[in-house]
């Protein structure tokens, strides 16, 4: 048996149970995937992006602390973060031309939705 995610450097019982919420229960697991797609997994569940949790969870897997990233590596990281938030919100979005599509079905905009008589 692998060891608990609490075992990766900076990682807590509230990061530890975001992580088992979307299947993550082992240090091994979160280390096979990598700081990115291990945080795009919380992401994908709902939880809120924060710069110091993603960076917290990178210097962790490199064994670490917290506060070890500084200067040019902490700007690098801020790149990193906001590409894969951006990539997250993206991915969100509706396709493109989904609205001309549902106003053609009749479930469009629903302010022009008429009740049934």
């Amino acid at each position: 048996m692998s060891d608990p995610v609490t075992t990766i450097r900076n990682i807590g019982p509230a990061t530890a149970e975001a992580f088992a919420r979307v299947g993550l229960t082992t240090a091994d697991a979160v280390r096979s995937l990598g700081p990115d797609a291990a945080y795009a997994r919380l992401l994908t569940a709902g939880e809120r992006p924060h710069f110091i949790a993603y960076y917290a969870l990178v210097m962790g897997l490199q064994g670490r602390p917290w506060n070890d990233c500084r200067g040019a590596e902490k700007t690098a990281l801020r790149v990193r973060f906001d590409a894969l938030v951006a990539g997250m919100v993206a991915a969100d979005a509706p396709p493109p031309g989904i609205e001309s599509a549902l106003d053609a079905l009749g479930v469009g905009d629903p302010a022009r939705w008429h009740p049934r008589r």
